[in-house]
């Protein structure tokens, strides 16, 4: 990681090794060809993979921080712990859908949450070997083989669109035609956000719901690299109330008057 201070930096540190302990295990599952696929209640995919990485990341957190409580995907749902003032949020495996299909667009999630905002993150793509991560007023970074660098949103002229993989439809076909002209490119999981974050896109348009842990972590990062995160009327997306599922939203590093008229488009659909 860049140089950073003080005991912010310690924990980021910390939970980015943490997530690539995760990411090792998930990827020699993958190796294995052994992924146990099976579908939830609500028949989303869930895999081997994720329930040892969601054991892995859990333990260590618990002995990282004791008194914040961990909120995951793949374990707990306990709403009372979102009234903390201090959580994690936690996807051990996020783009489930991108791992089986083994085309390596899925990542470990982890992101501090303090009174609703977001303020450490870390997004670590394994198949990728990319790690970013924030902490609040630090910068976002990324490190990969070549090392760590940091990294800026940046605008553009034409603007690239990251879009969903899996989730498409109505809504964001009319997003995007009431864009200026763009050009898209599709992506799994949370390296949407990061994409926006590093200057490789920007603007994501996520117009249907998810939930904390898929974003929060990507938010951070966002943030500290110069981006926004709001909802479709301009409202910062927080991690707070008694839902764990996020409205709409739009992750861009472009003004709003660039982006408002399509928002306005999805009203009707």
């Amino acid at each position: 990681m860049l140089a950073r201070s003080g005991d912010e930096a310690a924990l980021v540190d910390a939970v980015a090794e943490i997530a690539l302990r995760a990411g090792t295990l998930i990827r020699d599952i993958e190796r294995s060809g052994v992924l146990d696929v099976r579908r939830k209640l609500d028949s989303s995919v869930l895999t081997g993979a994720d329930l040892r990485a969601n054991e892995l990341i859990v333990a260590a957190l618990e002995e990282l921080t004791p008194r914040a409580p961990i909120i995951s995907e793949e374990g707990r749902h306990d709403l009372g712990s979102a009234g903390a003032q201090r959580f994690w949020l936690v996807d051990p495996l996020d783009g489930t859908r991108e791992f089986v299909a083994g085309n390596g667009e899925y990542t470990v999630n982890i992101a501090l949450v303090e009174d609703g905002v977001p303020t450490l993150g870390v997004v670590h793509a394994p198949a990728r070997g990319v790690t970013y991560s924030a902490v609040r007023g630090s910068g976002a970074v990324r490190t990969d083989a070549r090392g760590t660098c940091a990294i800026h949103a940046a605008l553009a002229d034409q603007p690239i669109v990251v879009t969903s993989r899996s989730h498409r439809g109505a809504p964001l076909m009319a997003f995007l035609s009431a864009l200026p002209p763009h050009t898209t490119l599709a992506m799994g999981s949370a390296l949407k956000m990061c994409l926006v974050a590093d200057g490789s896109a920007q603007l994501y348009p996520r117009l249907g719901p998810t939930c904390w842990w898929d974003t929060a972590a990507g938010q951070a990062i966002a943030h500290e690299a110069g981006a926004t995160v709001t909802t479709l009327d301009g409202r910062t997306l927080r991690y707070e109330g008694r839902s764990l599922i996020n409205p709409s939203f739009v992750c861009t590093a472009l003004p709003r008057e660039r982006w408002c008229a399509a928002a306005n488009a999805v009203a009707g659909h």
